[in-house]
């Protein structure tokens, strides 16, 4: 049975700038990976929407926030949920000068991959794993400049 997924409408930007307002613009993308094997037996790899998905497919998720105004934005962060019905690949959250944290609990609370623990079955406390996480945060480590991009993005891959 196919699985529609739509893209994440609930993603968050949170600005915490100086008190010029920062215009940041954001969007966020959904694709999936198509290998192709050509006549000389060579694989290539393109990304395609990600219209249609079946459980097990891989979705990458790709936030891009941009600095659509004239003065420098700080402290800029970004989450993004996990969405339902998929589970975030380990290890795969990336972004160039960022710091990333995960939470377990909706987003009340952050940590780095490794540090953070959920009840378990029994109701003691266990270290949490991908399969637990419910979002994603990127913190820039920088000022994003007027006219800037930063990309981040991270696999989930469909239950």
């Amino acid at each position: 049975m196919k699985t529609l997924i739509r893209m994440l409408a609930p993603m968050l930007l949170a600005l915490a700038s100086s008190p010029v307002a920062a215009q940041i613009e954001v969007s966020t993308i959904a694709q999936i990976e198509i290998v192709e094997t050509g006549a000389d037996g060579r694989q290539t790899i393109r990304r395609e929407a990600a219209k249609r998905v079946v459980p097990g497919t891989e979705v990458i998720y790709t936030i891009t926030a941009k600095n659509a105004g004239d003065e420098s934005a700080d402290k800029v962060v970004v989450t993004n949920p996990v969405p339902a019905q998929t589970r975030y690949v380990d290890g795969s959250a990336a972004g160039a000068n960022t710091d990333i944290t995960f939470s377990v609990d909706g987003g009340n609370t952050w940590g780095t991959a490794g540090t953070l623990t959920v009840a378990g079955p029994d109701g003691e406390s266990r270290a949490a794993t991908a399969d637990d996480y419910t979002h994603v945060r990127w913190t820039l480590k920088s000022d994003l400049a007027p006219g800037r991009q930063l990309p981040v993005w991270y696999r989930a891959q469909v239950k």
